[in-house]
């Protein structure tokens, strides 16, 4: 208890010391430092009035502790008994509450994201589920009310989606789907199998923090810019410009093509935005691992080849491997009903996250 309060004091400081400096005149006058201290301040504000709820939680316990103690009157103590056990448990809560409140942040989690989903094992049938991850992540985007852009993409003759690239950018994207990267597995019988034998297929989904140019810095010279005409399905020109876009990243084999707009210059923009992501993502993991090279969390560890989930559908099943978590209502996270996954995720990482502190 004392290592939470000793921090619990050090949040309260801090705080103290931000509003003061809000009120200073040279921090008036830049623009740039008063919005850094108002960011810290806003982030620290909910942490001080729960510290300061606990603190009138414990007045309240030794009120009640007296009220029992010096007493005589039976059902006065009853009374007392009763309150005491109320608030111990509103303080246990409570103390729960504030060790995630002190957690370390991930900095990338109020980053746009990069989304990438790719056909895996399977064939057509991977390209088919993997149209439906697209489709699942995009309902889910609508229902938090973020904006998603397609960047890049190839389909399959049949509807199936062998790559899709795209961006998501709203409040919390990289915090609500960060955990979502690594191999999804499908089991069901195809359309096409006429003996009814369930068939296994995979698809890879990779969720990145967006970069800006500050983040990560490419030299011009790191790449190679190849240009050349767009094509479509069966591989006719789509259209009689040289407008396609494939940058190499030569430090580190890097590939990002984009010939989703007419425009040469937007198509460039674009896959220098995923490159960069790519890029950022790379170097997030080389500190991830530099940090904490003894602790393998399930959760968060950014590993594309793991088997993260499996989605059945003879039996209505999802399962996250991970934190063994199974639910029966798989048509409804396909149309993007992922907070049940998002919260259990999310819990699951505080739980290790804190467990590693203890």
């Amino acid at each position: 208890m004392s290592t939470l309060i000793d921090k619990l004091e050090g949040v309260l400081r801090r705080h103290e010391e931000i509003t003061t400096r809000l009120s200073d005149p040279v921090v008036l006058a830049d623009q740039a430092e008063y919005q850094r201290l108002a960011k810290a301040h806003a982030e620290l504000v909910p942490i001080v009035e729960q510290f300061q709820h606990l603190r009138k939680l414990k007045r309240e316990l030794e009120e009640a502790r007296a009220l029992f103690t010096e007493t005589i009157d039976p059902e006065i103590r009853e009374m007392a008994a009763a309150e005491l056990t109320d608030l111990e448990q509103r303080r246990t809560a409570l103390e729960a509450s504030l060790q995630v409140m002190l957690l370390p942040k991930d900095p990338a989690d109020e980053r746009n994201i990069i989304l990438e989903i790719r056909a895996g094992a399977g064939g057509e049938e991977a390209g088919l589920f993997a149209a439906e991850l697209l489709r699942m992540y995009t309902r889910y985007a609508e229902t938090q009310r973020w904006r998603v852009e397609m960047i890049a993409g190839s389909t399959t003759g049949i509807g199936g989606v062998k790559e899709a690239i795209l961006t998501m950018e709203g409040r919390g994207v990289y915090s609500r789907l960060k955990f979502e990267s690594g191999v999804h597995r499908v089991q069901r019988v195809p359309a096409t199998e006429a003996g009814g034998r369930i068939h296994t297929s995979t698809v890879t989904v990779a969720v990145l923090p967006e970069a800006q140019e500050v983040d990560v810095q490419i030299s011009p010279n790191d790449l190679r810019i190849d240009v050349y005409r767009a094509t479509g399905p069966g591989g006719q020109s789509v259209n009689t410009t040289d407008s396609a876009v494939r940058i190499t990243h030569l430090p580190t084999g890097l590939v990002v093509t984009c010939q989703d707009e007419k425009s040469q210059h937007k198509n460039k923009a674009k896959a220098l935005k995923v490159l960069r992501a790519r890029v950022y993502d790379i170097e997030l993991t080389r500190q991830k691992e530099a940090i904490d090279q003894n602790r393998r969390s399930q959760v968060g560890t950014g590993e594309r080849a793991e088997k993260i989930r499996t989605y059945n559908f003879p039996q209505n099943r999802v399962t996250d491997h991970r934190i063994g978590l199974t639910l029966h209502n798989l048509g409804a996270i396909l149309e993007g009903d992922l907070d049940d996954l998002m919260r259990a995720l999310a819990t699951h990482d505080q739980a290790e996250r804190l467990k590693a502190l203890a």
